[in-house]
């Protein structure tokens, strides 16, 4: 039987009693309780290293090794793990965007066009693409230690790179160095929700979820806040390049406290299972199971593949509008670089504070399907509201406007991650999440380099409606989705539902077989 308690928290590090196991000769060997070889234990019959023979009739053993899966205890290190990946993911959305948010200021320095500064935001797009398959491979065969080290060290590696590019004829050192973080960035985006399940409760997920991308947008609020700050557009160029510099070794500093911290706290998983859903996923896990078939199996999900589409479609609609904010307040606002940093600011401030009010209300309510349509369906108001007033000539207005787009578009981040978990368990949450990224690294560079060309061309107003165009087929194709809460069903299973399924098993079964205690 399955002992739960969702408050009890395990003291990490101190052993469990282990009594001795009790061997009754006339005990019948189960088929629900038979071992096979690529499956551990079953979390309604697990070996439990301190179980004597239940009130059932059934014996649990001692398996070295294993896991105990019985006990649904949550760790009182997970908010310290989900708060530290939080900080690093913040730390590397920042070198994201801190090159977009003062565009003007590095092509005056570089000496290159706003294209080319608008591809250092986009190369994080481009890199994630074909990176995502080998790196959700080595989530499931390393673990979740080995891919936060990994993301932290090359994030850090990319921010002392760029001290190195302080110089105009230096635009290549920065390109290798905005590179070696958009290689970091593989390490971080499908990392979320994969947190949240093996680290927090049922009844946590989408708390812990929408908390972890919270550090991603807190990372780009800052990147539109700071730059302009430490960053003034002036025309000397050694003034300018010292005042980079100061921006760079802050970065660069904060990286390596980071990577540090993660060595020393980031733990691979908590001792016991935190919910029946992610204790059932580990007595399904098989080393033999095939990857390829995975990704076959994820794509004959229609659900899970409309949630893709329109996942690309908002959050690309977020990555272009991100990169190209500076310059579209700059065409209608000439000289307020500041203030283009602070209205990028809103955006991301007031949508983190829809993604944590979203994950709280997920946690509470389970309707993924009716509020992942209303966010959708408020993130397309916003941004026609946003296209229709950002010519008006009043900064307040567009600071309103563009908090509310925030609001949503923001929100809906976390929403689409845990979305797609309960769609798709008791697949891999890396390999979700991480085709939801692929989705929005494509949408992103077509929305940005296109709605970037409209924009030189045609204007502001054009290259928004291109936006609104494509939100509301997303609108459109989310409707289509039906709610099939996978996980939620798994983490309803009561184990007294089980023991009962088991004992009528019983019953129909007329062979007993005698348990040897060389077989326990």
């Amino acid at each position: 039987m399955v002992h739960e308690d969702p408050h009890l928290e395990e003291r990490d590090g101190l052993p469990e009693p282990q009594p001795a196991l009790q061997a009754d000769p006339s005990i019948s060997a189960h088929p629900s309780v038979s071992i096979h070889p690529s499956v551990s234990a079953y979390p309604s019959s697990s070996a439990h290293p301190s179980t004597l023979a239940q009130p059932s009739g059934l014996a649990h053993a001692s398996i070295p090794g294993t896991e105990d899966l019985s006990v649904i205890k949550v760790s009182k290190r997970r908010w310290a793990v989900v708060l530290l990946f939080s900080c690093y993911s913040m730390c590397n959305a920042f070198q994201w965007i801190q090159y977009g948010s003062i565009n003007n200021i590095f092509m005056n320095f570089y000496g290159v066009s706003a294209f080319a500064i608008d591809w250092l935001s986009m190369c994080y797009m481009l890199t994630y693409i074909p990176l995502l398959l080998p790196v959700a491979w080595l989530l499931e065969k390393f673990g979740l230690r080995t891919i936060a080290l990994t993301g932290s060290a090359l994030n850090c590696l990319g921010a002392w790179v760029k001290l190195g590019s302080l110089k105009p004829h230096l635009f290549p050192v920065t390109i290798l160095a905005q590179v070696i973080c958009s290689v970091a960035q593989v390490f971080i985006l499908g990392m979320p929700s994969r947190i949240a399940s093996v680290w927090f409760g049922a009844n946590e997920v989408s708390t812990a979820c929408s908390i972890a991308v919270f550090g991603n947008q807190l990372g780009i609020a800052i990147g539109f806040l700071v730059p302009p700050v430490l960053v003034p557009n002036i025309e000397d160029q050694d003034q300018l390049a010292y005042h980079i510099s100061i921006m760079f070794y802050i970065i660069g500093g904060v990286a390596t406290l980071l990577f540090i911290l993660v060595i020393i706290l980031f733990k691979e998983k908590p001792k016991h299972p935190p919910s029946r859903a992610q204790s059932l996923s580990y007595a399904l896990a098989s080393p033999d199971t095939s990857y390829l078939s995975s990704i076959v199996r994820l794509f004959k999900n229609l659900n899970f593949v409309l949630l893709v589409i329109t996942y690309g479609l908002n959050t690309g609609a977020f990555y272009a509008l991100s990169t190209l904010l500076n310059r579209m307040v700059i065409l209608h606002y000439p000289g307020e670089e500041v203030n283009a940093g602070r209205i990028g600011l809103t955006i991301v401030i007031s949508g983190m504070l829809g993604a944590v009010i979203s994950g709280i209300w997920l946690d509470r309510s389970k309707a993924y399907k009716e509020t992942t349509l209303v966010v959708y369906i408020m993130t397309l108001v916003g941004m026609v509201v946003y296209t229709l007033t950002l010519n008006l000539g009043h900064l307040w207005v567009v600071f309103i406007t563009a908090g509310t787009l925030g609001f949503f578009m923001t929100g809906y981040l976390p929403l689409g991650f845990e979305f797609a978990v309960e769609l798709t368990y008791p697949e891999s949450e890396g390999m979700s999440s991480g085709l939801l990224n692929i989705s929005a690294q494509v949408f992103g560079i077509i929305f940005t380099v296109s709605q970037g060309q409209i924009i030189d061309n045609y204007g502001t107003m054009p290259g928004n409606i291109f936006l609104c165009v494509f939100l509301t087929l997303g609108a459109a194709l989310t409707a289509f989705i039906k709610a099939d809460l996978r996980r939620q069903k798994a983490n309803k299973e009561t184990p007294e539902n089980k023991l009962q399924e088991e004992e009528e098993e019983s019953n129909i079964s007329k062979a007993p077989t005698i348990v040897s205690e060389e077989n326990l």
